[in-house]
């Protein structure tokens, strides 16, 4: 019962000390323009080394039946805890949905040589016959 009691009483200290505030950080630069037809853009830097950017441009419906939409490029950028800038690039449209970017992202494993070949062949057949 004092062992639970105990590590009770250390995660009730530990979960207070890990939520107290923690002190504010500037910004350094900040600006943002918003344009009437909806574009938009936007920048700041904050005293620890975080940098973000995004630029949102109207793009016409090329059909009736579709509406304008807004596509945005952007990146943000910090140092992680271990000292490596991270880099995130990104864009987001009606097409594609959001493309992230960065060196710090995941990659699926390369494909297998002999599944590629497989692959390269079923694509050479016929449409009829890719059943």
């Amino acid at each position: 019962m004092n062992i639970e009691l105990s590590v009770f009483l250390i995660a009730c200290t530990a979960s207070l000390v890990l939520a107290r505030p923690q002190d504010p950080i500037a910004i350094v630069s900040q600006e943002s323009n918003i344009e009437p037809d909806g574009s938009y853009n936007y920048a700041y830097e904050t005293a620890n080394g975080i940098k973000g950017e995004e630029t949102g441009t109207l793009k016409k419906a090329t059909s009736p039946d579709t509406s304008d939409v807004i596509i945005a490029k952007g990146s943000v950028s910090y140092t992680s805890p271990e000292g490596n800038l991270i880099t995130l690039n990104y864009a987001a449209d009606d097409e594609n949905g959001f493309q992230p970017q960065g060196d710090h992202l995941p990659t699926p494993p390369p494909i297998p040589p002999a599944i590629q070949k497989a692959l390269d062949y079923l694509l050479s057949l016929p449409p009829s016959k890719r059943r």
